[in-house]
């Protein structure tokens, strides 16, 4: 993923802000302990003091002083923990605290970049997609089916259950998934909770509205007034972990949009990388308006879930605008 030195320098900003963060959090636990743990910073001076104590004794010719070090050490950590213990403070409260403890918050991991930093380069590329704003309110911690009855709760039922199993089985298990169906009844709602769920476990996740990918694809490829290096928008597309296509139909169709969206459906499918397309199309509206081609492979490569109901998104805003007038100060 081709980076700017700009933005290679807001990433590593980042990842220096974080650490200031947690460090600053950590320092304040530490307050934290001294004051309301009686006995902890003595134990913490001691130490330090044993440790300069038995370093002078070792440069001084004492073979068994790291051996006395090492068992004093080990009795100071155990008085330690036992008084956070007492106090009902969990044993790594003062431990050190990362965002990413894979990369311990450097954005590098045994020599090469972590999934944390390549997941950075995704959003910073591709910030106008939306995804983090998307995974906020879309996430299986906020899923619920009061929303559906009958016919429509089993195929959202259905639907979430291959939601989770893509989740178990996506490293070992090539998969993709096809949902389709009436405005609002949890299509994007559904891919959202896939993406918060497979980032938080270190796989690279783009995510954009058809109308957005189109859009980006035709600047990227005849923008030729642009002074940056071109990005390699095509191999980010084709080799992230997953992709995921959303409100696919919105855009505006023509020769362009269909040979890329076959391009980018196919190149994924041979290097077998999972892609997640959503739409409010039906199956026949699908094949009318693309080519046959798009529609088999579609057909032939994903798993298709049909979901239908009322439209959530409006239910909710009802229900957000009647909250608010039950709030709002009545005028006499």
């Amino acid at each position: 993923m081709g980076l700017s030195n700009l933005q290679y320098n807001t990433i590593i900003r980042g990842y220096e802000e974080t650490q200031n963060r947690n460090r600053h959090r950590l320092e304040e636990r530490v307050a934290y302990v001294y004051a309301h743990v009686p006995g902890y910073r003595k134990l913490d001076d001691d130490v330090a003091s044993v440790s300069v104590a038995q370093g002078k004794k070792y440069l001084d010719g004492d073979e068994n002083a790291l051996d006395e070090l090492k068992e004093i050490l080990k009795a100071l950590s155990a008085a330690k923990k036992q008084l956070l213990a007492d106090h009902s403070i969990v044993p790594d409260y003062l431990e050190p605290l990362y965002d990413c403890p894979y990369c311990q918050d450097t954005g590098y991991h045994d020599g090469v970049k972590c999934h944390c930093f390549k997941q950075s380069i995704i959003t910073l590329l591709y910030e106008q997609s939306g995804i983090q704003e998307m995974m906020k309110s879309e996430n299986f911690s906020t899923l619920s089916y009061n929303y559906y009855q009958g016919e429509d709760l089993s195929r959202f039922k259905n639907a979430v259950s291959a939601c989770q199993d893509f989740i178990k089985n996506f490293r070992n298990d090539y998969q993709n998934l096809f949902f389709y169906g009436t405005v609002g009844t949890g299509k994007s709602f559904l891919s959202g909770c896939i993406a918060q769920t497979l980032i938080e476990e270190g796989e690279s996740v783009i995510y954009f509205s058809a109308a957005g990918l189109f859009e980006a694809l035709s600047h990227n490829m005849y923008n030729y007034k642009n002074s940056e290096p071109p990005y390699d928008m095509h191999g980010d597309l084709y080799g992230c972990d997953l992709l995921i296509i959303d409100d696919l139909g919105t855009e505006m169709t023509n020769s362009f949009v269909a040979t890329q969206l076959f391009s980018c459906l196919n190149e994924r499918h041979m290097a077998r990388q999972s892609t997640i397309v959503s739409t409010n199309l039906s199956l026949a509206e699908l094949k009318d308006r693309y080519s046959e081609r798009i529609f088999s492979r579609i057909s032939s490569n994903y798993q298709l879930y049909k979901l239908t109901g009322p439209d959530i998104r409006m239910i909710k805003k009802r229900e957000e605008n009647l909250r608010r007038q039950s709030t709002s100060p009545k005028i006499s």
